[in-house]
This record gives structure tokens, C-alpha cells and sequence, in this order.
């Protein structure tokens, strides 16, 4: 790469991480005039929850997630590690390639494995034996801390789920494995435990429940479970980062008081599992804008 390229690159990356900052502190400034404005006017008629909605709505087209699509996709396509390969070969359970829809249908059984993966587990997979990485480097630090720039695991994340925004949720039973994740799956989901005897069940099996400002979905029921899974990953507007599914679990069982949830663990995958079946029919949506 000649002098020029490496200067248009490094002009490139430095303009996506301003837009991204400027991005941050519009969205949080959104959130500021509803929480301080819009929801007193509001509140004769319509519930923080309803004003929360119609911020996201406003913001659809513009969700900040987009920025981070478009650097995994240069992730995705770029020769990196000690391979030097870009991850086109990556196969996400629909062939080696194809990226489109695949997140979808996610998690799945990977006969290369031995083991169901979802999403996040398989780039890694990927990362590891395609372009050398080393597995401890890639997941050291898988999510990013407010304020900082993604990593390079939620932007592959993103640009894969945004392939296949639209696309109907289809998580398979079909494999043995597969079933056995989802019964393990389903009972983490209702598993009490902790210091508060809480489970995922205590927070979302169950109607009209909410925590602060937010609604819980009951995710027990398909609608809503469609409805959760289909907007992961999800650019969290109250920290200005965008949040993988990988996270989302990880930080239910923060809220749990339960050990830290590693990476990729079997059981994180056994709940995703979970859950992407229950929200089987669904229309993917993501990367999503959530509070």
C-alpha cells in the first residue's frame, strides 16, 4: 500500500471515529429533551414508555449503529492477523461467504465444531482459524467501555447481523445439539439463583413488568420474544455504544449478582439459543436503537 492509501485510510478511520462522537452526544442530547421536556407533555396521554418509543422512531433512520456497520464491513473484507486473510471465507452455517441472512439463523450446530454457536462465538471461530488470531487476544476485551470506540468484535457483529435485516428468524431444532441447547437454554432462563433468588424469569417471564423507565418483555411469549431478539445487536443510546447479544446476557446476569458470564460460554450460547427459538418467525431488525 503506497503512501497515499495509508493516508486516505488513516483520514477515513479518524473521520468515522469523529462522526461517531458527534453522533454520541446528539443522541444523548435526544435523550436529555425527552427525559426534561417531551415526557411531562407527554404525560397526560402517554407513558415514558410511549415517548422512549417515539424517540427511537425519530431516530430510525439515523441509528449511530450504521457507523459501526460500516467499519466491520471493512474489518470483514480487510487481509488481517497472522494469515493476512480477510474473513470472505468465513462460513456462518449457510457456506463459506455468505453473510447474507445468515445471522438470522443463529445459533445453529457447526459440524466443523462439534458444537452449536451463535453469532459472535462463530466470527470468533473464524477469526481464529482463517486469519490466526489468537483466541485469548480476540476475546480479552469483546465489549467496548463508554466512550470508547468499538471493538473489533461488535463491529464484525453488527455488519453480519445488518446483512440480514429483514430477513425471517429461523433458528433450528433440527440437529440434536441444537435441541439440547435450547432444554439447557430454557433451563438457565428459569434457573433461581444469587443472592436475590433471581432468575431471567424473574424480569421477563411475566406481563407488565418494568425496571425504572423500561418495559420488560415477557419473553415467554413469541411476540415479544420476536420483537427483543430481532433489535441485537443494538446501539445503547444512554451509553453511546453499540451492545451485542453476547452483552446483553452478559449484563442480565450482572444485574442478577451472578458470576461474570465468560464470552462465548456454553451457556450464554444455550440461552441464545433459547430465545432465538422462542422468537422463531420474527423479522430480523438489527442493529437496533435501544434506551
Amino acid at each position: 500500500m503506497n503512501e497515499a492509501q495509508h493516508s486516505a485510510r488513516a483520514s477515513q478511520r479518524k473521520s468515522t471515529a469523529g462522526d461517531a462522537a458527534w453522533l454520541r452526544r446528539t443522541v444523548l442530547g435526544g435523550v436529555l429533551v425527552i427525559a426534561g421536556v417531551s415526557a411531562p407533555a407527554f404525560a397526560a396521554e402517554s407513558s415514558t414508555a410511549d415517548a422512549i418509543a417515539q424517540y427511537r422512531e425519530m431516530l430510525a433512520d439515523g441509528n449511530p449503529a450504521e457507523l459501526v456497520e460500516m467499519r466491520g464491513e471493512e474489518l470483514w473484507k480487510t487481509p488481517r492477523g497472522p494469515n493476512n486473510v480477510s474473513m470472505a471465507q468465513c462460513d456462518l452455517g449457510l457456506g463459506a461467504g455468505v453473510v447474507k441472512n445468515a445471522y438470522a439463523q443463529l445459533p445453529r450446530y457447526f459440524p466443523d465444531t462439534k458444537r452449536v454457536l451463535d453469532a459472535e462465538s462463530r466470527i470468533v471461530e473464524c477469526m481464529v482459524h482463517l486469519q490466526g488470531f489468537k483466541r485469548a487476544d480476540v476475546i480479552k476485551q469483546p465489549f467496548s467501555k463508554e466512550g470508547q470506540d468499538p471493538t473489533d468484535l461488535e463491529a464484525l457483529t453488527a455488519y453480519v447481523a445488518g446483512q440480514s435485516r429483514g430477513a425471517v428468524i429461523h433458528v433450528s431444532q433440527a440437529h440434536k445439539e441444537e435441541k439440547d441447547a435450547y432444554a439447557r437454554g430454557q433451563k438457565i432462563f428459569y434457573y433461581r439463583s444469587g443472592p436475590y433468588d433471581f432468575s431471567c424469569a424473574s424480569c421477563h417471564g411475566a406481563d407488565d413488568k418494568r425496571i425504572r423507565l423500561q418495559d420488560l418483555p415477557n419473553l415467554t411469549k413469541p411476540a415479544a420474544a420476536r420483537q427483543a431478539f430481532a433489535t441485537w445487536p443494538g446501539y445503547r443510546v444512554s451509553q453511546g455504544a453499540l451492545r451485542t447479544m453476547q452483552w446483553r446476557m452478559n449484563d442480565c446476569f450482572r444485574q442478577q449478582r451472578m458470576p461474570v458470564l465468560n464470552y462465548g460460554s456454553q451457556a450464554s450460547i444455550d440461552l441464545i439459543t433459547f430465545l432465538g427459538v422462542m422468537a422463531n418467525g420474527g423479522k430480523m431488525d438489527a442493529p437496533g436503537l435501544k434506551r
